[in-house]
C-alpha cells in the first residue's frame, strides 16, 4: 500500500483546478500560495505567461500584522495593484488549499477593494 502525504493530495487538488480555471489578459487568474509563515498572491495571465501583479507577506509594512490580517491586507493590495494595471475582474485560483482561513481572507480582502471575483 503506498502512502499519500498531505502535500500530494494538495497538489491533486491544484492540478484539478486549474484543469478548469484559466486566466486572460482581461480577467487573470489570482493565484495564491499559503506558506506556514504567509501568503502569496499573483494576477496571471496564462495566454501570454505572464505575472500582471503580485502582492506577498513579506513586504515591509505586512511584516507586523497577524496571520489573517495580513491575509486581508495582501488581498487589498492585489487589488490595489490590479486596478492600477487596469483590471476590473479576476478568476480565484485557491491552490488546491480549502476555502477559509486566510485563503477566504486574501478573496475577501480583494473583494472589499474594489476587485469583482
Amino acid at each position: 500500500m503506498s502512502i499519500v502525504t498531505k502535500e500530494a493530495r494538495r497538489l491533486k487538488r491544484r492540478r484539478r483546478v486549474r484543469a478548469k480555471v484559466s486566466g486572460t489578459a482581461t480577467r487573470p487568474r489570482l493565484a495564491v500560495f499559503r506558506s506556514n509563515n504567509g501568503v502569496f498572491a499573483q494576477l496571471i495571465d496564462d495566454g501570454a505567461g505572464v505575472t500582471l501583479a503580485s502582492a506577498q507577506w513579506t513586504e515591509a509594512e505586512l511584516r507586523s500584522l497577524g496571520r489573517t490580517e495580513q491575509a486581508t491586507r495582501v488581498g487589498e493590495l492585489i487589488a490595489e495593484r490590479a486596478k492600477a494595471a487596469g483590471i476590473e475582474t479576476a478568476v480565484f485560483d485557491r491552490g488546491g488549499y480549502q476555502y477559509h482561513g486566510r485563503v477566504k481572507a486574501v478573496a475577501d480582502g480583494a473583494r472589499e477593494a474594489g476587485l469583482a471575483i
